[in-house]
């Protein structure tokens, strides 16, 4: 087997890299949340009820968890440098051409080969910064890498809100491009390849059951609410075809002599628990992302800016606190574990907290506390949490690591997606018929708005109260999204048990 040369650089060499990266990793990051955002003025442009338009969204993520999967292998196969440049002029191509896309079908498209692009951005990025900085700064690796995954969600927003408000929505698709350029030159002229690209057959079985399965798997989780899950007959042969091929793959994949993703490191038990613990990470991160625009947005009537801004306060905590707690986990004055253990809970308080804020009459300051508290957390979970992770393999097996610690996190924020739109849809029926029921003609309270506002025979008084109603469903429905999204987060915090502390003061011995 081909020796792996070390990669690790320093000086002006180091810096160089290390901005490449992150920005190749805020492209992919940033450009989902900004898509988001800018969602309801693309559909209104093309004219395609919201379900089309979903797949805006939906193929770009069907796209991006094939390929994270795939990353070690091409790596391996093409160079990790050539891939990485390769990721990078793919995903800035596309987005050129999604903002010159002359009809929806076209945008699907080459939203769909953005996705192929960014997905070898996120798990590729972290294994560079893993061997650019030796094993004892690891802790400013996982830092450096931390600002793109965690406060990449939360600029999405606001750089989505000011396009919205002030260009058209081409430009979120626009102002990808010079920073593609930049980063893609620098990649190619500096980034140095740990291992020679090595000529590896593709086992196209394998490569054939994971598409079918992840692809499908995805389509069931983005449009399952729509078309009312298992009620759909689509819905239920996606469902079957992901679960049948997922555990074709499984199967195909443990047996292959030239097994397409390497499982085997899911026999390490950080790699296991670190895979979850991702997919948790990913439903609070993720999770809020979703619902707390669509609240401000619809229910307190935040502009698409203002709802950036707020969620900016949480980005603002973590690039405060991040460095810190590198600092802290790298040097081994913390243990890991029980830094992410924090981080998890204080995670879980944020959400309860903002469970309890979530009213009709809340105000950008009503939000504040339990976004910074919730930044606080995730600054002491991703930095630990992906030294324990990264950090604790031998380097053979950093770049499979890498990918499935960063699909879990994909897959997790799918899964909280689909969860949380589901019981906002649901919530709000059951919300609105207990309103309904507690208010009637006999009720002093009722009667006496009536009265005020027309009598019980106005219909714009009774259209008006109706409007109230539904209203406040829709708020308190939100707030039950956090809720669960709390419970979720506490119930699984515990799992950081399963954890080995990883060593920052030599090298990890293969296996």
């Amino acid at each position: 087997m081909m020796e792996q040369r070390s990669v690790v650089e320093f000086g002006w060499r180091r810096i160089i890299v290390s901005l490449a990266v992150i920005s190749a990793t805020l492209l992919e990051i940033i450009d989902t949340t900004i898509v988001n955002v800018a969602l309801p003025n693309i559909q209104g442009n093309y004219g395609v009820a919201v379900d089309q338009g979903a797949w805006v969204v939906t193929g770009y993520i069907i796209a991006n968890v094939i390929v994270i999967p795939l990353t070690p292998w091409l790596a391996a196969r093409f160079g990790r440098r050539q891939y990485f440049f390769a990721s990078i002029v793919i995903f800035t191509i596309a987005s050129l051409m999604c903002g010159l896309s002359g009809t929806f079908e076209q945008l699907v498209f080459w939203r769909i080969v953005q996705g192929l692009g960014g997905g070898g951005l996120i798990s590729t990025a972290q294994a560079i910064l893993r061997d650019t900085y030796t094993i004892k700064e690891q802790g400013k690796a996982q830092g450096i890498f931390a600002m793109g995954v965690i406060v990449g969600p939360a600029l999405g927003p606001v750089l989505g809100g000011w396009i919205t408000d002030n260009l058209t929505w081409r430009w979120a698709f626009y102002i990808n491009i010079p920073v593609g350029i930049a980063a893609a030159l620098l990649v190619w002229f500096y980034l140095r390849n740990p291992l020679k690209p090595t000529y590896r057959k593709l086992d196209w079985i394998g490569l054939g059951l994971l598409a079918a399965g992840l692809g499908s798997m995805q389509y069931v989780l983005d449009q399952g609410q729509t078309y009312d899950w298992l009620s759909d007959p689509n819905i239920r042969l996606f469902t079957a075809l992901a679960a049948v091929a997922l555990a074709g793959f499984v199967v195909w994949t443990l047996r292959s002599k030239i097994p397409v993703v390497d499982l085997r490191v899911l026999r390490l038990r950080q790699v296991a628990a670190g895979s979850i613990l991702g997919g948790v990470l990913g439903v609070s991160l993720y999770g809020s992302i979703l619902v707390l625009p669509q609240y401000l947005q619809g229910s307190l009537g935040f502009t698409a800016t203002l709802s950036g801004l707020t969620i900016l306060v949480r980005a603002a905590a973590v690039m405060i606190f991040t460095p810190i707690t590198a600092a802290l986990a790298g040097r081994g004055v913390i243990d890991p574990r029980i830094s992410t253990a924090v981080g998890f809970v204080l995670l879980a308080v944020s959400n309860w907290m903002l469970a309890n804020v979530t009213t009709p009459q809340s105000d950008f300051g009503t939000f504040v506390a339990s976004l910074i508290i919730s930044g606080i957390g995730l600054s002491q979970i991703f930095v630990p949490l992906s030294i324990a992770v990264i950090g604790g393999v031998p380097d053979k097996d950093v770049a499979a690591t890498s990918a499935f610690f960063n699909l879990s996190r994909q897959v997790g924020g799918s899964i909280a997606t689909a969860v949380l739109v589901t019981l906002l849809v649901r919530g709000v029926s059951i919300h609105q018929t207990e309103l309904a029921a507690s208010i009637n003609l006999a009720s002093p309270a009722t009667a006496s708005y009536l009265a005020a506002n027309g009598g019980a025979h106005s219909t714009a008084a009774l259209a008006h109260l109706e409007g109230i109603i539904a209203g406040q469903a829709q708020v308190q429905s939100y707030a039950d999204t956090s809720r669960v999204t709390a419970i979720i987060t506490i119930l699984l915090a515990p799992l950081v048990l399963l954890l080995n502390k990883p060593r920052l003061g030599g090298s990890i011995p293969a296996e």
